[in-house]
């Protein structure tokens, strides 16, 4: 595979091609209503193509204003260590150059191992003294998907 063939667009993977990708990913499965409406509320969304197939994602999450979090970044195993991945982040940061003021927010949850990708962009993990959190929604009919989920590592 030659990575000339693969171009960065921006667009909305629909949600059986987001579905697919975290699936080849081992993101587990989640609630195809809950995926529609957090794809079409994202600031942000690049899609990886090859050949017109969506190969890999990233998302850009938040207010807008004060708060963005990379979201959903994914390239399909296959396809990994090409430098598409880096190619997505260029995207991304083009789009946080124009839109995030000086004073914003940039932050991301990356899995076990892959924070070197990030820092690369400079990124910086958070001091032990500074630790992040979540809370999984519960008593919902998809909590057990999201709760399966998130224990796991994030991935990013």
């Amino acid at each position: 595979m030659d990575p000339e063939e693969c171009e960065v667009v921006e667009r909305i993977p629909t949600v059986e091609e987001y579905l697919a990708l975290r699936e080849a990913v081992g993101w587990g499965r989640l609630d195809e209503q809950l995926c529609a409406k957090g794809l079409a509320n994202a600031l942000f969304t690049v899609c990886l193509l090859h050949h017109d197939q969506v190969i890999g994602c990233g998302r850009v999450i938040g207010d807008g204003g004060l708060y963005f979090y990379l979201q959903d970044i994914i390239v399909l195993p296959a396809f990994q260590g090409k430098g598409l991945g880096n190619r997505m982040m260029q995207a991304i940061l083009e789009y946080l150059e124009k839109h995030a003021l000086p004073g914003a927010f940039v932050g991301l949850m990356a899995a076990k191992d892959v924070s070197p990708f990030y820092t690369h962009f400079g990124f910086v993990v958070r001091p032990h003294d500074r630790p992040g959190m979540f809370r999984s929604q519960e008593g919902r009919e998809s909590s057990t998907t999201l709760r399966d989920d998130t224990e796991r590592e994030p991935h990013q």
